[in-house]
């Protein structure tokens, strides 16, 4: 028997959010909390100006939550306008490696312009150069059990 729960069981929809100022991105950050992904996961389409990644991210949302075990859900973090990027402590395309993302925050430079940044875990971070902030998060999987069955510490 197949664990993993569906949205229609908790009358919820998978999310599709974005984000175009900074309330906005609190939403989403507190969102992404914890989620976890592979280092080979991120991509740059610097043509198109967009920043990606493809993440684990824990069901924070999940009106369902006491009725089954934890969930996580794949979904893509999409960040547009974006100029530059920089990281420090981050192995890149290294399969292997899983990255945790703790927060994303913006640090506004000349408005709307600034800096996206994504806190990980153990002293990592990206920094994205925006020309504004322009933020989506979609899920693009079925939720699925988490594999430790526990969901992190998430202050509320």
């Amino acid at each position: 028997m197949n664990d993993d729960a569906r949205f229609e069981d908790g009358g919820e929809t998978p999310l599709n959010l974005g984000a175009l100022d900074v309330e906005d991105l609190s939403v989403i950050s507190s969102l992404v909390q914890d989620a976890v992904f592979p280092a080979s996961e991120m991509s740059w389409h610097k043509r198109e100006g967009r920043f990606a990644l493809l993440l684990n991210r824990m069901r924070w949302e999940d009106g369902g939550a006491d009725r089954h075990a934890p969930e996580r859900v794949q979904s893509v973090l999409m960040f547009s306008d974006v100029q530059g990027v920089a990281s420090q402590g981050v192995p890149k395309g290294d399969a292997d490696t899983v990255l945790s993302l703790l927060q994303v925050s913006f640090e506004e430079t000349d408005a709307p312009s600034g800096h996206v940044v994504l806190t990980l875990a153990g002293d990592g971070a990206i920094r994205l150069s925006v020309e504004a902030l322009d933020v989506s998060l979609k899920d693009v999987t079925r939720p699925y059990v988490a594999p430790s069955k526990k969901r992190p510490h998430h202050p509320d």
